[in-house]
Parts: C-alpha cells; sequence; structure tokens
C-alpha cells in the first residue's frame, strides 16, 4: 500500500525514531510502512491519522 508517511514526517521535522515512540513501534516498522514493505494493522494506521491529525485516506492511497 502506497502512502505519504514520509512527506508528512519529512513536513512535520519528525524524525523515523520519534514518529516511532509517538506510535508505539520500532524505528523499523516505520521504514517498513513508509518503503511500502509493510502494510500497517487497522489499529496502526488509524493510530497513524491521529498522531498527524488527518483523514486515513490522506495518508495511505488504495492501490
Amino acid at each position: 500500500m502506497k502512502n505519504h508517511l514520509k512527506a508528512l514526517r519529512g513536513e512535520r521535522a519528525w524524525t523515523q525514531a520519534q514518529l516511532a515512540e509517538m506510535l508505539g513501534v520500532s524505528r523499523q516498522t516505520v521504514v517498513a510502512i513508509e518503503k511500502g514493505k509493510y502494510d500497517p494493522s487497522l489499529p496502526l494506521a488509524f493510530g497513524i491519522a491521529r498522531v498527524f491529525g488527518l483523514p486515513i485516506e490522506k495518508i495511505f492511497i488504495a492501490e
């Protein structure tokens, strides 16, 4: 699944480690999601949307 996670994170000047800490996951999980190698669980996807204050549709792109 494609996403805008890296760009959104960059706009806020957050590191992958900072985002991972906010989400309660490892930095490697954030890296894998950003690269499209890992699709987050629904609860994690909603957590990501909550952290960015955006609707989930603005972050993730269905292919």
